[in-house]
């Protein structure tokens, strides 16, 4: 399927697209997002990096490293109003994360999965039958 979605940063300096449906949708729950999104947890689509466009703005960088595994993630953000735009992972090269939250569609698209639910907060209910992690999920094979 050949669909495009469009999203942007909270301030509108920043606009970008987005080509198909997403590799995977996940929600983590990991103390990093929660941190980093302020919130109970970080929801991201990942998608081909061929597949996402930057339409309008520039996005500074911030790379972190987890205390966990010791693996990378560098998370590009708005700097006018500091949105979380997108994010990519040492697990998973060629995939770039959009913060879903970002879309303009807010129906769009299905999550599939939670990460890191041993971490998630005791108020937050996984839905029944979802596919769950305790830690990670497994990288990609790219």
């Amino acid at each position: 399927m050949n669909t495009q979605h469009e999203g942007g940063c909270a301030c509108g300096s920043v606009r970008y697209s987005v080509r198909g449906e997403p590799e995977i949708c996940q929600i983590c729950h990991c103390r990093f997002c929660q941190r980093r999104t302020g919130s109970a947890f970080g929801t991201v689509a990942y998608f081909a990096e061929d597949r996402v466009t930057l339409l309008r703005g520039a996005l500074v960088n911030y790379e972190h490293r987890s205390d966990e595994t010791g693996r990378w993630l560098r998370i590009q953000f708005c700097p006018k109003c500091g949105t979380t735009i997108c994010h990519t992972v040492q697990i998973r090269p060629g995939l770039k994360a959009i913060a879903v939250g970002t879309l303009d569609d807010p129906e769009w698209p299905a999550i599939q999965r939670h990460i890191w639910v041993r971490s998630k907060r005791s108020w937050v209910a996984v839905p029944p039958g979802m596919v769950v992690f305790q830690q990670g999920a497994p990288g990609s094979s790219r």
